[in-house]
């Protein structure tokens, strides 16, 4: 089972990057994708496959002055 943002995420495995982030309502243009210490690219995002055991982190760009 994959972890999302600290979340055990079942639905998660086997689904590409991309998916869920759109499932999960997120805007890619405007997150950063960790996976498993890794950065990932944006371009990645739609050929990198979610796996059992995976540790994901989503982080959102937020503006502020």
């Amino acid at each position: 089972m994959a972890q999302v943002n600290g979340r055990a995420r079942p639905e998660a495995d086997g689904s590409t990057l991309a998916q869920l982030l759109e499932r999960d309502g997120f805007d890619a243009p405007r997150v950063a994708c960790e996976l498993n210490g890794v950065i990932v690219p944006r371009d990645a995002y739609a050929a990198t496959v979610l796996r059992a055991g995976d540790v994901l982190e989503v982080v959102r760009f937020v503006g502020g002055g």
